[in-house]
């Protein structure tokens, strides 16, 4: 090889090692830059009791985190904590605790289910205002929604037909009270919804048809008190006092219809997880619990 030809192929090698470093460099930062982009996205999945809770939090946690992409949507507790299991979403709203079901499939994708505890709820009964029935006791309640009571008569009201309303299966809303009243407090048994009961898609939808169906009786969470429904006070038995569901009440555990509500995250929480989690612990994070009418835990 002549000196000239030496020359010319050292320079080519010494452009195609610049060319490639240039490469890998660029390979790095686009990689860095797509994980960079998954870390800065927080997707929170879950409970309709939950979702303006969830939504609050996040647009109050995203001010103190530019640049963080949020997103919180509802479905019920079961399609959020399926969602967390399939890996499409970070954190699950939840109105109810696991199962062991769920417990397993996590378990079968290689990781253990976190979970945490970060308000607390009463579910609240409620029918139409010109409904006079003052007070209910949890077997009325029970006989009620397993369609054992079919006229406002048998409570000492009008003689109305009961319409039954309830949420849909995927609700943990449903399931606790199916479990807490339908089922005496029991997570298995042969009782359920009455096949008359309407199962609505969400608290808002039962919200809406109390306030403007006279013969309604429905459920859903404390966050959806509304001037529009009459709320009846619930008695543990014929012996006990009626008790109205508030903040007061739900934490003294008096009302008998309470429930602690959760977020669950994959294994123990790290990053932007955890850093949201703390964030909902903190005296501003359980002040919006505060604000949205649920029960703060601390």
């Amino acid at each position: 090889m002549n000196p000239k030809s030496f020359f010319r192929h050292e320079a080519c090698l010494a452009l195609a090692a610049v060319v490639c470093l240039a490469a890998t460099m660029t390979c790095r930062a686009a990689t860095s830059d797509r994980a960079d982009q998954k870390t800065r996205a927080l997707q929170i999945k879950g409970s309709d009791t939950m979702v303006n809770l969830g939504q609050a939090w996040a647009e109050a946690y995203a001010k103190l985190h530019p640049g963080l992409n949020m997103s919180v949507t509802g479905g019920g507790s079961g399609t959020g904590i399926a969602a967390l299991i399939n890996g499409t979403c970070d954190i699950a709203e939840s109105s109810r605790g696991l199962e062991a079901k769920e417990l397993q499939q996590a378990q079968e994708k290689g990781f253990v289910i976190h979970e945490d505890i970060v308000a607390l709820d009463g579910i609240v009964v409620v029918v139409h205002p010109s409904n006079p029935i003052r007070r209910l006791t949890m077997e009325e309640l029970r006989e009620l929604f397993l369609g054992d009571i079919g006229r406002w008569r048998m409570l000492g009201g009008p003689d109305w037909p009961v319409v039954l309303l309830s949420r849909e299966v995927n609700s943990g809303t449903h399931i606790f009270f199916k479990e807490h009243v339908l089922r005496r407090g029991k997570s298995k048994g042969p009782e359920e919804f009455s096949p008359r009961a309407l199962m609505m898609p969400s608290s808002y939808a039962i919200a809406e048809e109390t306030a403007n169906n006279e013969n309604a009786v429905g459920y859903y969470g404390l966050g959806y008190i509304s001037p529009r429904q009459k709320v009846v006070p619930v008695a543990k038995d014929a012996a006990s006092p009626a008790v109205l569901p508030n903040i007061e009440t739900v934490r003294a555990n008096s009302y008998p219809i309470s429930r602690p509500l959760y977020l669950f995250s994959r294994g123990e929480p790290a990053g932007p997880v955890k850093d949201f989690l703390d964030y909902v612990h903190s005296p501003a994070g359980q002040q919006i619990v505060r604000d949205t009418d649920f029960v703060p835990v601390k």
